[in-house]
């Protein structure tokens, strides 16, 4: 009995000194990817199990922004980066538009590399928001000046005009290989051997790359592959964000097979992450969406009678206000949150988009121990201190 009583009295000392298990975090952001979403490689995948099947944690999240009941990805992505809600367009701002702290600035300091990976430009709101600052997410010029003086290790996307065709005349694609990276605007090739030592930039199109029913390749794939062979030599480990951004486009086109095709794309890059945590051991996975468009569902062919559902079609509710036009923009409707590896347990349940950051901050060792809310109740901008 008395070493059972001595046993329980450490546990609470052990727990309290214990080193979390995840060294690494992938966030990997569908744009526009609501549940009808992600339902549909279920039924339009030739009959393959989708990797969305590997996880076994979910959950479900308000993509609410601070102003507005339904967010633009601005906003939703700046509730990721930085932990805080803010108004539709920010990129990492708050309310007040004053500057707030992203994921990678709080990392880069402490030796944890970064990399962001996108079909869009990488100046889009998605990417820009985990290392920019700015009132507008239309201020692309801006922010591509931000990606020059941020912390980022890996880039792979567009915008290529945004660093070499810019207003201004400055040529920021200079600017990149002078503070150190390594760019290439025609082969991203995930089988090449990175140095650990240099960082590196791929801008693989003017502003967005093709769709995939333009002829788009396994980018999103070997983007996602080639930034986990660089990433994964950093010994203290790092945070790939990852966004497939045109299942969104598509979805603001009302193209239910455009849809499909970018769900089904989307999916093969999680098939890649999925397949490192589950070598690796200390890599968390997070799957979500900013918020879901278009209102799409997966509704009974036309041919069906009202009762005998022997056949599905993409489609697209109807707007309220006109019942003759669909509705081509954001919905507020939850949006499910997948979750895999060491952590994968705290992104069960309902919650706030802006809590996917605080819920990656509670899994690894990267700065918080308090959070404590801005006296403004506007800004609400959180203050973090240091692990001691």
């Amino acid at each position: 009995m008395k070493k059972l009583l001595f046993v329980l009295a450490l546990v609470p000392l052990m727990s309290f000194g214990q080193k979390t298990d995840v060294k690494n975090v992938i966030l990997m952001v569908g744009d526009g990817m609501g549940l009808s979403q992600l339902s549909s490689i279920y039924y339009f995948n030739d009959n393959k199990e989708p990797n969305f099947s590997r996880f076994k944690n979910i959950g479900l999240m308000n993509t609410s922004s601070a102003k507005q009941k339904i967010t633009d990805s601005a906003a939703g992505a700046t509730a990721f980066a930085t932990g805080q809600k803010s108004y539709n367009g920010a990129i990492s701002v708050d309310t007040l538009e004053k500057d707030l702290q992203t994921i990678i600035e709080i990392i880069q300091d402490k030796g944890v590399k970064s990399g962001l990976v996108a079909t869009s430009s990488i100046t889009h709101a998605t990417p820009a928001c985990f290392y920019s600052h700015a009132v507008s997410r239309n201020l692309a010029e801006d922010i591509a000046k931000d990606l020059v003086k941020s912390g980022v290790d890996f880039f792979a996307g567009g915008g290529l005009k945004y660093f070499n065709k810019r207003a201004d005349g400055i040529d920021m694609y200079r600017e990149l290989i002078k503070k150190g990276f390594e760019l290439d605007t025609t082969l991203l090739n995930p089988l090449k051997k990175l140095n650990k030592q240099k960082r590196y930039g791929y801008l693989m199109a003017e502003n967005g790359l093709k769709s995939k029913l333009e002829g788009r390749d396994d980018f999103l794939l070997d983007a996602t592959e080639l930034a986990l062979s660089y990433l994964q030599d950093s010994d203290e480990g790092f945070f790939l964000m990852v966004e497939g951004s045109q299942i969104d486009w598509e979805g603001h086109a009302h193209n239910g097979k455009g849809i499909i095709e970018e769900v089904k794309d989307f999916d093969k890059a999680v098939g890649a992450a999925l397949d490192f945590a589950e070598i690796d051991g200390e890599t968390l996975v997070i799957v979500t969406a900013d918020h879901e468009t278009g209102g799409f569902a997966l509704a009974p062919t036309a041919k069906d009678s009202s009762w005998q559902y022997n056949d599905i079609h993409p489609t697209f509710y109807k707007g309220a206000d006109d019942p003759a036009m669909s509705y081509a923009a954001h919905t507020t409707t939850l949006i499910p949150v997948l979750a895999y590896g060491p952590g994968s347990e705290l992104f069960q349940g309902f919650y706030q988009n802006n809590d996917i950051f605080h819920k990656i901050m509670q899994a690894t060792n990267w700065n918080i121990t308090e959070i404590r809310q801005n006296t403004n109740p506007d800004a609400q901008q959180h203050i973090y201190k240091e692990k001691r």
